[in-house]
């Protein structure tokens, strides 16, 4: 049976879905298996379970860590890119190579991979994995294609000839590369900063900008007009802020870029925003929420009206979050619609529309027009102002779900916020769901962690109620797997406060602040520092991290 057929008879997809996917493919002329997935019918995971089933082959999800050396030793780069391919693993005693294909049955593959071991290789064991994990691996363990180091030698090299020669020239390489890097490295933002004398290239992993190149700064403005032009700029316009986005496949997907130029002392200031698809959306369940809180967020989202708000600072991950939620909600009986400045990630059955100031698209506004499309839930990117707040409730209180985020330091700072913008305790009062306080702290490096003996002022802001003082804590080092830093990755840190009767009676008489902090004390909310301590005390950050985007320091004065 066709694979179209097979995963429609299964109800994996839809006879329509199908319908579509057959059209683009004699458009495209594309496998149907990554037309399902592009057009968001079918997940990637999905895709490649379904294959491995049909076909009777074993699936496999390559690791991020270390690739085995051995088995890359085997394959050369060329018939890995080639064949959509990646070695796992090489058993010399018996010969056999195993392999993570997107096409396990190609035998001309196989074939090739024996005579290019020159018969090192004389079995083949294949097991299925997605192209885009495959190219992603490639790129990570062979080494970027464009490497930036051999650039930097040739534009130096070649001096003020640096511009010429086309789509060959260093400079748009370079400017490749780096794209490309940051990808790889895990980068949600890359700055390029024009200094007096040299031009430094920073990324911001996991939060935390780090410098990565130094340039001379006369290849500053070619590299910004490239940057310019692939983003649809006016390059002859060097005065004047100007925002654009660009999209790129890099490592198997499509990368969205966000760019932001500004004129500064010494030339234009340029700044991506990385926007990677494949790890916008978070499964509810994987926020790395406690049993009790995650207990409550489900308990907020199964009630039919009503707002929920996410609050923190700006790179909080309040719009992961949100999409996580949004996501959970996400089925083909409700009308998603979201108001964005701007949309970042793309939500399969969700209308997202963006602000436009241009056509006088704003936040308040959008949300008139939402209201006029049968919506069950409305995602608000951010309340800003007062007319904003206002709307927003209007559509929590006539029967509709809406989510939104604020900025605020905690999660019950969004009530002081809310009445700052002018929003009545009346209006309030049964009408927000829940409020969710957030941030985000690296996770420690496993690779390189180290055990240490927390001193007296580091028991003080470890402590927690009911719990032992710790006897052990860790700490980081850094390693060539975490470029040195000693994390890798990051995991929210929530404080979840879903509201009830008392609550509302609470807002609703104008309560003072610790009316509400001795309730939540009943209710045992653990707070956000506690929350960040716990995660401390179990080994899986550091106490440095946690004091850097948590105040702990009320601790001190106990």
């Amino acid at each position: 049976m066709p694979l179209g057929e097979w995963l429609a008879s299964r109800g994996l997809i839809t006879r329509d879905q199908l319908g579509i996917a057959l059209t683009e493919q004699k458009k495209t002329g594309k496998l149907l298996g990554e037309l399902f997935v592009t057009l968001g019918f079918v997940s990637a995971a999905a895709m490649r379970e379904a294959i491995a089933e049909k076909t009777g082959t074993e699936s496999v999800e390559l690791p991020e860590g270390t690739a085995d050396a051995y088995a890359l030793a085997h394959v050369p780069r060329e018939l890995a890119r080639r064949f959509t391919l990646f070695p796992l693993a090489y058993d010399a005693a018996s010969r056999t190579l195993t392999l993570a294909m997107a096409q396990p049955t190609n035998l001309v593959a196989h074939d090739q991979i024996r005579l290019a071991s020159r018969g090192e290789v004389a079995h083949i064991e294949a097991k299925l994995a997605s192209p885009a994990e495959i190219d992603e691996a490639i790129d990570r363990h062979y080494g970027a294609v464009l490497s930036i180091d051999s650039i930097v030698a040739e534009l130096e090299a070649v001096g003020d000839d640096a511009t010429a020669g086309g789509s060959t020239q260093p400079v748009i390489r370079l400017i490749d590369a780096l794209l490309s890097d940051a990808v790889l490295s895990g980068a949600s933002d890359i700055h390029f900063e024009p200094e007096l004398g040299f031009v430094r290239i920073r990324y911001r992993i996991d939060g935390v900008l780090s410098q990565i190149r130094v340039l001379h700064k006369d290849y500053w403005p070619a590299m910004a007009v490239r940057l310019k032009v692939m983003s649809g700029l006016n390059i002859a316009e060097t005065r004047a802020p100007q925002d654009g986005r660009m999209t790129l496949t890099l490592s198997g997907r499509e990368i969205d870029f966000r760019i932001a130029v500004l004129p500064v002392l010494h030339g234009e200031n340029v700044v991506l925003r990385v926007l990677d698809r494949a790890r916008g959306i978070v499964l509810l369940d994987s926020l790395g929420l406690s049993g009790a809180a995650l207990h409550q967020l489900r308990l907020m989202l199964a009630r039919p009206e009503g707002m929920v708000v996410v609050t923190g600072p700006t790179g909080s991950g309040k719009t992961t979050t949100l999409y996580s939620m949004l996501s959970h909600l996400n089925d083909v009986g409700v009308n998603i619609m979201t108001l964005e400045d701007p949309v970042e990630y793309p939500l399969p059955m969700v209308r997202q529309t963006p602000v436009n100031e241009a056509v006088k698209l704003d936040f308040a506004s959008g949300i008139r027009a939402l209201m006029r499309q049968d919506p069950d839930i409305i995602l608000v990117g951010e309340i800003r102002d007062t007319e904003t707040a206002s709307m927003a409730f209007r559509a929590a209180m006539t029967g509709h779900q809406v989510f939104a985020t604020l900025h605020t330091h905690s999660a019950l700072g969004a009530l002081a916020r809310l009445a700052d913008l002018g929003v009545l305790p009346d209006m309030m009062a049964g009408n927000i769901s829940g409020v969710i306080g957030q941030r985000l702290v690296r996770v420690l490096c496993v690779q390189c962690k180290t055990a240490s003996t927390p001193d007296d002022v580091e028991q003080r802001l470890l402590f927690l109620p009911n719990s032992p003082p710790p006897e052990m804590i860790f700490r980081p080092v850094g390693c060539p797997q975490c470029r040195g830093t000693g994390y890798r990755g990051r995991r929210t840190v929530m404080e979840v406060l879903r509201f009830d009767e008392e609550f509302d009676a609470l807002v609703g008489s104008r309560a003072p602040l610790s009316a509400f902090r001795a309730l939540v004390a009943q209710r045992e909310v653990m707070p956000l520092a506690d929350a960040a301590v716990a995660l401390v005390r179990a080994g899986e950050t550091a106490l440095e991290e946690v004091l850097r985007v948590v105040d702990l320091t009320g601790r001190l004065a106990r």
